[in-house]
C-alpha cells in the first residue's frame, strides 16, 4: 500500500508515467489538459504545457500495472511528508511546462519529493 509522499510508477506502453501519492486513494500528477483527464501519453501535449491534477489512483492507472517506486531515496533525501504534500497541492489545476527530456512527469514528482527533478528514464 502506498503512503503519502510515495512516488508511483505506472507502466504504460514504452514508458512509465509517474505520480505522487497524497493519501485517501489519490495522486497528484501531470496530465493532458481537458474536461476529463485521460491516461497521459507522451505525445498528448502539442504546445509544451500540461496540467497538474489530483485524481484517484485507480482512475489514473486504469488497467495498467503500477508500483511504489522511491528509487531515488538511495541518492536523494526525501523532504518531510507534510512539505511534499503541501508542495504538491500548491500545483493542483495549474499549467506547467512539459518536455519529455527535461521536464517530464518523473521530473515533476521527484521535484516534489526531493526538491530536485530527476528522471533516469531519459538518461
Amino acid at each position: 500500500d502506498p503512503k503519502p509522499g510515495d512516488l508511483i510508477a505506472i507502466k504504460r506502453r514504452g514508458y512509465q508515467h509517474w505520480a505522487l501519492y497524497v493519501g485517501d486513494g489519490c495522486v497528484i500528477h501531470v496530465t493532458s489538459r481537458g474536461e476529463r483527464s485521460s491516461p497521459f501519453r507522451i505525445d498528448s501535449t502539442e504546445d509544451g504545457k500540461v496540467i497538474v491534477k489530483k485524481e484517484l489512483l485507480k482512475n489514473v492507472v486504469e488497467d495498467d500495472k503500477w508500483s511504489v517506486n522511491n528509487k531515488y531515496d538511495r541518492s536523494h533525501d526525501p523532504l518531510p511528508v507534510e512539505e511534499i504534500i503541501r508542495r504538491a497541492e500548491h500545483w493542483i489545476d495549474k499549467e506547467v511546462p512539459y518536455n519529455v527530456l527535461e521536464c517530464n512527469c518523473e521530473h515533476f514528482v521527484t521535484m516534489l519529493r526531493y526538491g530536485e527533478g530527476v528522471s533516469d528514464q531519459v538518461s
